[in-house]
């Protein structure tokens, strides 16, 4: 099982949905935090990493002894990562996507690769959570390969949970492409609603189960719940505004430890997830 746990925009509640979900499982489960230009995951759950991984990506590296100025591999980049200036090639590795399309082109055989570090991928334990996360390199601004990396850490055989990016740009959807549930965590405001409805179109092209819950539950007004009535989106778990509750994450603590009535419903939270997952793969 891989749920992916997201939302349309930041500040929602994601990752304290993520890491409660994750501590209430409490075995066989791996948290994967994908949002690597802020992971906040380890806040809560204070891994003992046991393994640092720097994570590179090709970028394309030009011997213009062989090169025969031909054009070609700037003819084919779309990211303007290679230019040419007379008889003089440049190349701007920080625009490289690593698409190899310079290399396949090139009639001389005058490119190779290098690696570009992208950050690290760190991976620990939390107990009895298998924990991993990605952190990007400062500057850096393609975290797409660097999510790919930390869901290379995917375990089949338990469930795993990844938090995913805020939004619905292309870092979000490397999160949560190929899982076999999106959890949508949104508040029952105008700017929450405006941006859920886009993380669901996103989710509904990729034609992912996706169910939401709604942290803040009792402020705002009652447009998202219509949405979601009107939209067929189950409301897995609502978090009311309480102030008991509040004072446990901003500690960067784990409600469903501080707080143990919570930790059932974080458990049917699961199931509910368990159940619509079943039920698709029954039709």
């Amino acid at each position: 099982m891989i749920i992916s746990v997201a939302s349309g925009k930041g500040g929602t509640g994601k990752t304290t949905v993520a890491t409660n979900l994750s501590a209430s499982l409490g075995k066989n489960v791996k948290i994967l935090d994908c949002d690597v230009e802020e992971p906040n995951s380890h806040l809560f759950l204070n891994p003992k990493i046991d393994k640092t991984e720097i994570v590179y990506t090709p970028v394309p590296e030009i011997d213009e002894v062989k090169c025969t100025y031909c054009n070609k591999c700037v003819e084919i980049c779309r990211y303007k990562a290679i230019a040419m200036i007379g008889e003089t090639i440049l190349t701007f590795p920080e625009l490289c996507h690593s698409c190899g399309g310079c290399m396949a082109v090139c009639p001389e055989g005058a490119i190779t690769e290098k690696g570009r570090e992208l950050g690290v991928v760190e991976y620990g334990k939390s107990n009895n959570i298998d924990f991993v996360h990605g952190k990007l390199r400062v500057g850096e601004a393609m975290s797409p390969p660097l999510i790919e990396e930390v869901r290379s850490y995917i375990n089949p055989e338990i469930i795993n949970i990844i938090d995913a990016p805020p939004g619905t740009s292309c870092p979000v959807i490397a999160a949560m492409k190929n899982t076999d549930f999106v959890l949508m965590v949104t508040e029952p405001t105008p700017f929450g609603l405006h941006d859920l409805k886009l993380g669901v179109e996103a989710v509904k092209l990729l034609g992912i189960p996706c169910g939401l819950v709604i942290n803040r539950s009792d402020i705002g007004n009652d447009d998202v719940r219509v949405y979601a009535e009107k939209e067929s989106l189950p409301i897995l778990l609502e978090i009311p505004f309480e102030r008991r509750i509040a004072e446990v994450y901003s500690k960067g603590d784990l409600v469903v430890e501080k707080i143990p009535e919570w930790k059932e419903k974080f458990l049917e939270l699961y199931r509910g997830i368990e159940n619509i997952v079943k039920k698709g793969q029954d039709k």
